[in-house]
């Protein structure tokens, strides 16, 4: 080949000219065929390897094409590699795995290839820090799941567990690809195994961005959180239609699996957002308060709010009358960094909040009472979900700031019935069973059990404060006196002097169950230096295969 580019011309001719030469020589139409298939085997040059890499990689970037591409952003929904694009830091991801396709023969499926197999994995990098991701293709056979693509998401979620990094699902699937049979069915066994395995040991997300139906929702029944995007996902083991045939059950997909049904009334997500970039966005705000893996300490960020910040309106926060309802997240966000507070389910069991913010830069879980909702008591559904949330911070060595306002369990047949004696004890096993540093601060009530099971002394807990207008005591002085001073005569005398000796902090302080009374102003401050106090501590559970909690 010549600086022109005329190489292919030149090779061309040359064979004519020796085409012409042997056939005079020859004079034979066996030499003449010969030359005539030499000289088409010359002029069709084959491409490249670097052509050929290229023609593969465009290849595996069609996905289902363009009409079907179409139809995703008609729905509101992002594509496959641009959810990737807008989770992650840009220009960071390397993709794993882009030119498998499947080896199924059955139903003509061996005709019918899509270079990626549906879902596009890899690695890449959120605020410079690594994690594994995948990304479900619908466009590609419905996202459908098939033996070679669950193994490309093990491949990645091996990787993420080898090197201590988190693993990210954006999940967009009909389930199973029912033409590959068992063998789709294996696909889903071996990732649920790695999800188990992975469990407390490395961050996992799911995010629901379109339909996952059948044994797609128990991978991310699996992961730390599952977060949902309005109007698109959908989560349901069996689908409307199913339901119409076995229960006679008319129910829209929304009403069966939506955002609404998963965030407000059956727990299984952790959260709702309004469209494709704004749950990537969030899910992105989210690691920043984890770690990589276990192994690691919560992470430290700069701040530039003060540890010593005026927070004097606290004093004024918690109303005198212990009836009176207010918003504990009011008093969370004065007391955090920035007030800046990540909350996890904020509309499932609102009578108790959970969520993660930072203090003095580093993070912490929150977990609170909230009088604003049934007077903060404790039910099956806020012990479960305050269960659960303090169980991820101690997997992740995250400290956890408990704020107490709570008159008690509530009672009634339909919570006894429920199981509230299992589910509650779930808390107070989460607790108990917690080594990271635990900071408590009394807000105002603590009464009966709820006080034991809300990070008390008693539960190992690390620095336990009260405000001065706290009472611990079994319950409320009307109630106590309503049973200890039955017929008295004098009942309002009985319930002041109740009041003098239980309503307040101060026999718990005489006990060493509270470590301190403490001005609300003063709360912050001591917070961080307790944090801090507590970076070296050391503590350990007594050895066991797993305790046996009460599920």
């Amino acid at each position: 080949r010549d600086s022109g580019g005329h190489g292919r011309a030149r090779i061309s001719n040359t064979c004519i000219m020796m085409r012409n030469a042997l056939v005079r020589m020859c004079g034979g139409m066996r030499a003449h065929h010969a030359c005539v298939m030499q000289t088409r085997y010359t002029a069709t040059v084959a491409p490249t390897p670097s052509e050929r890499l290229a023609a593969a990689r465009e290849a595996s970037l069609v996905g289902g094409g363009e009409a079907r591409k179409a139809k995703q952003h008609e729905k509101g929904k992002l594509t496959a590699r641009e959810r990737i694009s807008v989770l992650l830091d840009k220009g960071s991801f390397r993709e794993y795995d882009a030119f498998r396709e499947h080896r199924c023969h059955s139903f003509g499926m061996d005709k019918n290839k899509i270079v990626g197999d549906g879902v596009v994995t890899g690695e890449g990098k959120i605020n410079g820090r690594t994690v594994f991701v995948y990304s479900q293709d619908f466009t590609a056979f419905g996202g459908s799941l098939g033996l070679v693509h669950a193994e490309k998401i093990c491949k990645i979620m091996d990787k993420a567990m080898l090197v201590g990094a988190p693993v990210i699902g954006l999940n967009d699937s009909g389930g199973a690809r029912i033409q590959e049979g068992v063998e789709a069915l294996a696909g889903y066994a071996e990732i649920f195994q790695r999800n188990v395995m992975a469990s407390g040991v490395i961050p996992q997300i799911s995010v629901i961005m379109g339909p996952s139906a059948g044994g797609a929702v128990y991978s991310p029944a699996l992961t730390d959180f599952t977060f949902m995007i309005k109007n698109t996902g959908y989560l349901y083991v069996t689908g409307p239609d199913v339901v119409k045939q076995v229960t006679n059950e008319e129910v829209t997909h929304a009403e069966l699996g939506g955002h609404v049904a998963h965030t407000t009334k059956s727990g299984v997500a952790h959260g709702a957002f309004n469209n494709d970039v704004d749950g990537l966005h969030k899910v992105r705000e989210l690691l920043n308060y984890f770690p990589q893996s276990n192994k690691d300490a919560a992470p430290q960020r700069t701040t530039l709010d003060p540890i010593d910040r005026d927070v004097s309106s606290l004093a004024t926060a918690v109303p005198l009358n212990p009836n009176t309802p207010y918003d504990v997240k009011e008093i969370i966000h004065k007391i955090v960094d920035e007030n800046e507070f990540f909350e996890i389910q904020p509309d499932y069991a609102k009578n108790i909040v959970v969520g993660y913010a930072s203090l003095n830069g580093k993070s912490v879980g929150v977990v609170a009472n909230q009088p604003n909702v049934a007077s903060g008591v404790l039910d099956i559904n806020a012990s479960v979900k305050a269960a659960r949330f303090v169980r991820t911070c101690d997997a992740y060595n995250i400290p956890i700031v408990t704020f107490v306002d709570v008159p008690g369990f509530l009672p009634g047949t339909l919570q006894e019935y429920g199981g509230i004696i299992r589910h509650g004890a779930k808390l107070l096993y989460a607790y108990a069973e917690a080594t990271v540093p635990k900071l408590t601060v009394v807000l105002r009530k603590a009464y009966g059990g709820a006080y034991d099971v809300m990070s008390s002394k008693h539960l190992r807990g690390d620095v336990n404060y009260a405000w001065p207008n706290a009472e611990i005591a079994v319950m409320g002085a009307k109630g106590a006196v309503a049973i200890v001073n039955r017929g008295h005569s004098d009942l309002a005398a009985a319930e002041a002097e109740y009041e003098e000796n239980f309503s307040n902090p101060y026999p718990a302080a005489r006990m060493g169950y509270i470590d301190d009374v403490i001005e609300p102003k003063d709360t912050r401050r001591r917070l961080i230096e307790d944090l801090t106090m507590l970076e070296s501590k050391d503590l350990s559970n007594p050895q066991k295969k797993h305790g046996n909690i009460p599920l």
